[in-house]
C-alpha cells in the first residue's frame, strides 16, 4: 500500500509541476529583432523600466547622463576621459554604488577631503561602494574612457540631468 501511495504522490507532483501556474510561454521572437533593444538616452522616470545597462554605459559619451530617477534611488551612466576624474565629492545622506564597465581607475575614499586614505585600483566589472558621508574620487588611470554606471540611494541629481562635461556638472552642482 505504501508503494502505491508513493507512486501516486510522484505522479501527482509530476502532473502539478508540468501544469504549474508559474510557467509562462516564451515570448514570440521577432525575426531580426535585437534582444538588447535600442539605446535611447533619457531619464525613464520612476516607472517600470528594463534596459541593458552595459549597452547604455558603453554607449554614453557624456560625463553624466541620468537614466532612471525613482523615489528612493537613481541610476546614472558616466564617461570619464583619459587622465580625468569624477571629481572629489561627498554625499552626506546618500549611499552610492558604482560599477566599471570599461577602463581602469584609481578609487580613493576617506573621512576628509585631504585624507583619502582608502586607495584601490579597479577595472572592468569591479563594483565600488561609497558609504554616505565619505569623501571620494575616481580617477581614470587607463588609456580609454572610463565607463561607469552609478546608483545613488536616495537620488542625487534632478530628474533628467545630463552633464556633457565635468565643468558643466560642477557648474550645475554650485547652483543647487
Amino acid at each position: 500500500m505504501k508503494t502505491n501511495t508513493a507512486i501516486m504522490l510522484g505522479v501527482l507532483c509530476t502532473a502539478l509541476a508540468t501544469g504549474s501556474c508559474c510557467r509562462q510561454a516564451p515570448a514570440p521572437e521577432t525575426p531580426g529583432a535585437k534582444t538588447t533593444g535600442e539605446v535611447v538616452f533619457k531619464d525613464y522616470g520612476a516607472g517600470p523600466t528594463v534596459l541593458n545597462i552595459e549597452d547604455y554605459t558603453l554607449s554614453n559619451e557624456n560625463f553624466r547622463t541620468t537614466l532612471w530617477t525613482g523615489n528612493n534611488l537613481q541610476v546614472t551612466v558616466m564617461a570619464i576621459p583619459v587622465g580625468c576624474d569624477v571629481g572629489l565629492e561627498q554625499h552626506h545622506d546618500i549611499d552610492q554604488f558604482l560599477r566599471i564597465e570599461q577602463g581602469t581607475a584609481q578609487v580613493m575614499m576617506g573621512d576628509s577631503e585631504d585624507n583619502l586614505d582608502f586607495v584601490r585600483e579597479a577595472s572592468d566589472d569591479f563594483a565600488i561602494f561609497v558609504p554616505a558621508g565619505k569623501w571620494h574620487n575616481i580617477v581614470n588611470k587607463g588609456n580609454t574612457p572610463l565607463k561607469i554606471y552609478s546608483i545613488y540611494a536616495p537620488a542625487e541629481h534632478p530628474h533628467g540631468t545630463v552633464h556633457k562635461t565635468q565643468q558643466e556638472a560642477m557648474e550645475a552642482e554650485h547652483h543647487h
